[in-house]
């Protein structure tokens, strides 16, 4: 998944055009190899770091069906889109790309994405073998638009090394708490673990908070309309709920005073010298940051797994479980990804072909014995968590929500995607920038968002 960074920087970019990627369906490749017998499917996909497990999967397919060739396109994740968005335009975009849920709403929309839902009853595709919740993210009114793929969580990554110079035990991680008055037991510990140029750390009344060495917690502020990199765990265990219904609603709640509340807290870690300012902040991303050592924890992913627990991570790092919220549970974002067909590709049935055997077990158990990501198929899961046991890593911080009841929520899906996370985006930033309240500024962005749908 993933990308599963993700959906916060790229929506806002989504619409704008970039520069043309290598010829899609629409090209003469494909229609010369189909006037002779063959056909090749280009494939698009943003992670680099799956890139090899999916050409594993491609190279298998072929061996089955030695008339269909996979062409496999990678490019980075805000390219991407850019990519994408601009080829759709143009007609001739790839037969099929890994979608996000974010985003395909609007293909939807505007019919460019095939409906696989006959292709999937006529083939008696077993919907049931996939974790519960994820085949209903891509149905709308009754068709459905892309077969599980695989599945994310988040989790709290910290240094471990920084934590045992602050005295914190790994058993502490486990139980934290956090609260928007006080910050619960997450706080303390990210006090503890922030210290200055003279080595106080937070909590020291000698602590200087404008020469901060390491910082105790990163926050992500590119993080759209959903917070799925922190705010967004933070404020449903506070009590907050996207929006009316989902997936398909049309009320969104960003003017609840949970929200706020978070919101406002995150603020206040930045006040007290506890996380960067967010316009001194690196032009780095997280990950950078933690592994340059100038960052003891964030919230992760778990599409990042290779880059905190691989072998080449530069810092020794583990996992903790998000904390538990005011209402005594804990509970994280689930998302997923899925495989889009091009409405327009003039080779659906062998993109379907293609799109089914992505949604196996033949190429999911792929996928998981490389141990990048969690298949959306729970046997493929289960080889999955098997193979980064092996490899020495503890990542039940990803899989125990999945099996735990009240663990996870979904990621909101509607229309208008691209505009909501404009909107909340830049009001979020200008409460964390001191530019507004946070009551004020998400009761006008609520107030925006929601007149998209009347």
């Amino acid at each position: 998944m993933n990308t599963t960074k993700r959906a916060g920087t790229a929506l806002l970019s989504l619409a704008l055009a970039g520069t043309l990627a290598a010829c899609g369906s629409g090209g003469g490749q494909a229609q010369d190899d189909a006037a002779g017998g063959n056909v090749t499917i280009d494939y698009w996909l943003w992670d680099d770091n799956q890139q090899a497990s999916y050409q594993a999967c491609a190279d298998a397919f072929h061996t089955a069906n030695p008339n269909i060739t996979v062409k496999i396109t990678q490019t980075a994740w805000d390219q991407y889109w850019q990519n994408l968005t601009t080829q759709l335009a143009a007609g001739q975009a790839p037969d099929v790309w890994t979608d996000h849920v974010s985003y395909y709403p609007q293909f939807v929309a505007s019919g460019q994405i095939l409906d696989i839902q006959p292709y999937v009853s006529r083939d008696k595709v077993d919907l049931t073998r996939y974790q519960d919740g994820l085949p209903d993210l891509w149905v709308k009114d009754g068709k459905r638009f892309g077969l599980p793929k695989d599945w994310d969580t988040e989790a709290l990554v910290y240094n471990s090394a920084m934590l045992a110079d602050q005295g914190i035990k790994p058993d502490e991680m486990a139980n934290l708490t956090w609260n928007p008055a006080d910050g619960g037991t997450l706080q303390q510990v990210i006090a503890k673990l922030t210290v200055d140029e003279k080595g106080h750390n937070g909590l020291d009344p000698a602590f200087d908070k404008n020469h901060v060495k390491v910082y105790g917690f990163l926050p992500e502020w590119a993080d759209g309309s959903q917070g799925q990199n922190g705010w967004g765990d933070l404020a449903v265990a506070n009590g907050w709920t996207y929006l009316d219904k989902n997936p398909w609603g049309t009320h969104y709640k960003y003017d609840d005073p949970k929200l706020a509340e978070t919101i406002d807290w995150f603020k206040r870690l930045i006040d007290k010298g506890y996380a960067p300012k967010f316009d001194k902040q690196s032009t780095l991303g997280r990950d950078a940051v933690m592994t340059a050592g100038k960052g003891a924890m964030t919230f992760a992913g778990s599409w990042t797994i290779n880059t905190y627990l691989g072998t080449d991570a530069k810092q020794k790092f583990a996992l903790a479980p998000v904390p538990v919220g005011p209402a005594g549970t804990r509970t994280t974002a689930i998302n997923g990804l899925s495989d889009a067909i091009f409405a327009g590709t003039p080779h659906k049935e062998e993109a379907w072909k293609w799109v089914k055997f992505l949604g196996s077990a033949g190429c999911q158990d792929i996928v998981a014995g490389n141990a990048v990501v969690f298949p959306a198929i729970k046997t493929a899961s289960d080889k999955a968590a098997a193979a980064h046991q092996a490899k020495g890593r503890d990542v039940h911080a990803y899989l125990d929500p999945t099996k735990t009841p009240g663990g996870t929520f979904l990621l909101p899906i509607t229309d208008h995607g691209n505009e909501v996370s404009q909107i909340v985006q830049d009001a979020i930033q200008s409460v964390i920038l001191g530019q507004a309240g946070a009551a004020d500024a998400l009761k006008k962005a609520n107030d925006q968002v929601n007149a998209l749908f009347t």
